[in-house]
């Protein structure tokens, strides 16, 4: 069975290479009437085309041409059809951020992987975290906290020594980076129906940041996390190598 596939690929010369040749060898047809789209770089750009084509029908299969490439296939001009055929889905709901500014303007963003609050200052963040509208704790001192999905457990909420969360698991991981205050407080594990809120104490004097998938807002007074079920990105991997495998794998290296 033959597949309208459309190329897309990151601005690095060695994407845009391997696009030259994969178009040159199995055409190409626009994102709106491909069948799949397949996504030419690293996991940025994977992050970048999830989120640019989520109003389409068509899954995302991402081959490597950039760094780490965790939700990225290997790279092979020779086989692709075949992989193809072969592919599984992962279907991914990302968080929703909802953020205020001191002006009153409130902002909105959606994250594949995280969501996560940084100081924007010299001075600690002091943040105040509720659940589901219930206080939960009254003040964390820290460098930052974050809220990730399964799929993006491995990214930044590991290196802030969160946990890995298998990708089929209804939970969220909320982590803290570099708590002082409860100083050994690792942060939580939440259902995935959890509305989490933020709120920023002194933000004047201890400014925060908003990060949704590298989408910032500077200078924000509160921020709302919640799983957007109306959203769900499809995700395309080889056989024996799909997230809930690479999930496996980086807990035992």
């Amino acid at each position: 069975m033959s597949r309208k596939i459309a190329f897309v690929a990151s601005d690095m010369p060695v994407a845009q290479t391997a696009r030259a040749a994969l178009v040159a060898r199995f055409g190409h047809v626009s994102e709106e009437d491909a069948d799949v789209i397949v996504a030419l770089g690293g996991d940025g750009f994977m992050l970048h085309t999830l989120h640019r084509t989520q109003g389409l029908d068509a899954p995302v299969y991402g081959m490597n041409r950039g760094t780490v490439g965790f939700l990225m296939n290997e790279y092979s001009e020779t086989d692709l059809i075949e992989r193809l055929s072969a592919a599984e889905e992962e279907v991914i709901n990302p968080l929703s951020m909802k953020a205020e500014s001191p002006d009153g303007t409130i902002h909105e963003a959606l994250a594949i992987n995280e969501v996560s609050l940084l100081r924007a200052g010299p001075q600690a963040a002091k943040l105040r975290i509720s659940i589901d509208g219930r206080l939960r704790l009254e003040e964390l001192v820290c460098d930052g906290a974050l809220v990730a999905t399964p799929a993006g457990s491995t990214a930044y909420n590991n290196s802030a020594h969160g946990p890995i969360l298998p990708i089929g698991s209804d939970v969220l991981a909320l982590t803290a980076v570099a708590a002082f205050r409860p100083r050994r407080w690792r942060g939580a594990l939440l259902p995935k129906t959890a509305q989490v809120r933020f709120d920023v104490i002194d933000p004047e004097k201890r400014p925060v940041m908003a990060d949704a998938d590298s989408r910032w807002v500077e200078n924000v007074l509160w921020v709302e996390i919640r799983s957007e079920t109306r959203v769900a990105h499809r995700i395309m991997f080889d056989p024996g190598h799909g997230l809930e495998e690479r999930l496996l794998r980086e807990q035992f290296t």
